[in-house]
């Protein structure tokens, strides 16, 4: 077999130039280019004579960050371009000119600077394992073996697209209850500290007893301003040291996500979410040729909940040891009646990857809908909390002043 030549892509840089126009003037600028000498040239073509040229400073913080949002927008431009019928180390390098942040230019870069020195190109992705997991590797490899790459890369591209609308959906489901209380406290902390206190000088000059709902607010709000930013301050590091620990600890991650699954209504929309992303991933998967087994496998690692991750596994060595899934799923006692009834149709008309699609769709759907009824309840409760909070500190204030009223009446 002939050796593949070993070409090298050369990465495209920003630099920040000066240097005088035609006119005498000094002109100065961005232009982005392979190394310092193109640049100059480019420049002298354009009637500049280039005084000072050097590459940009890197943003202090690393610039913006890679999200599964920017992979699943890159899977889709690379299956589009093979679709198109362009060369895959061509569409690596133009996906890498056309993005304007600069983590993924100099990412697809690499990729691509991999793959025209011969490496194949799961490879290649998989040297950048926080970005490209075991499972967007493997269905590559399983095309580039297979001889599908392209059909491959459009059913990653649909599987990222939905995964992240589903993350999106979820996100709007914790964030928005998070929302309400944040506003609620915020407000009432607000009338505590700045207030209350207003009228606490008006009725220290009234040298009458308070009512007990007055004395409670002015009571709260003398705690308030005087603890307030300790409190707040504790929070943040209890917060801060929580996260870190939840990052570090798979026992603290695995009883938080139980723990949610028991929320009232949220516990609702993340159950249905996990079907929902088990039964997509094992669906994308075993559509690629990848073996059953083995995307029971990846699933477990995509399904985003620890009750859900261990009941994938426990099927997986049910399935190993020859039990239908459908059964496997049954014993676990946490999907549901229609997923599993599903599943067994698909093995039994050997259409098992189109009915998990149907059931992932089934549950997606599902989920944009409890979503959305949940943002519709939310809407006015935030109104009756406030409204409550703000009204009861309003009438805890006038209730001095009314019985003043009745006193010289």
């Amino acid at each position: 077999m002939a050796k593949k030549p070993d070409k090298k892509i050369a990465e495209i840089t920003e630099y920040t130039w000066s240097g005088i126009n035609r006119r005498g003037a000094k002109v100065k600028g961005m232009m982005r280019g392979n190394n310092e000498k193109q640049i100059r040239t480019k420049l002298r073509d354009q009637g500049v004579t280039p005084k000072k040229v050097k590459k940009k400073a890197k943003p202090l913080f690393g610039g913006k960050k890679i999200g599964g949002g920017d992979i699943a927008l890159f899977t889709r431009q690379v299956a589009t371009m093979l679709e198109a019928g362009v060369p895959l180390l061509q569409g690596l390098e133009m996906v890498a000119k056309g993005t304007d942040n600069p983590k993924i230019r100099d990412l697809m870069l690499n990729v691509a600077n991999d793959v025209a020195a011969g490496s194949p190109l799961a490879d290649a992705l998989r040297k950048h394992p926080r970005i490209f997991d075991d499972l967007y590797c493997d269905l590559v490899e399983s095309g580039e073996q297979s001889g599908s790459l392209e059909s491959i890369f459009d059913r990653i591209a649909t599987y990222r697209e939905k995964s992240e609308q589903l993350k999106a959906k979820i996100k709007k489901a914790l964030v928005y209850p998070a929302s309400v209380i944040v506003v609620a406290l915020a407000v009432t902390v607000i009338l505590l500290i700045y207030v209350v206190p207003q009228f606490e000088a008006v009725f220290a000059d009234f040298g009458a007893e308070l009512p007990a709902l007055t004395q409670f607010v002015v009571t709260l709000s003398e705690v308030v301003q005087q603890y307030f930013i300790y409190a707040l301050g504790a929070l943040v590091i209890a917060g801060w040291l929580f996260k870190r620990a939840h990052q570090k600890s798979l026992k603290l991650r695995d009883r938080v996500d139980k723990i949610m699954l028991k929320i009232p209504v949220i516990g609702n929309i993340l159950h249905k979410a996990a079907v929902a992303r088990f039964t997509r991933t094992l669906s994308t998967t075993f559509a690629a040729g990848v073996p059953l087994i083995n995307a029971l496998e990846s699933a477990s690692g995509a399904a985003g909940n620890a009750l859900y991750r261990d009941a994938i596994l426990q099927i997986r060595e049910e399935v190993t040891s020859g039990m239908q899934m459908n059964t496997a799923m049954q014993n676990t006692d946490i999907f549901p009646t229609m997923a599993t009834q599903m599943v067994y149709i698909g093995e039994e008309s050997g259409s098992l990857d189109d009915m998990l699609a149907r059931v992932a769709t089934i549950y997606e759907r599902e989920v944009d809908d409890l979503v959305d009824n949940l943002t519709a309840l939310l809407e006015p409760m935030i109104m009756v909390v406030i409204g409550v909070l703000v009204g009861g500190l309003i009438v805890a204030m006038y209730l001095p002043i009314f019985s003043l009223g009745q006193v010289v009446g």
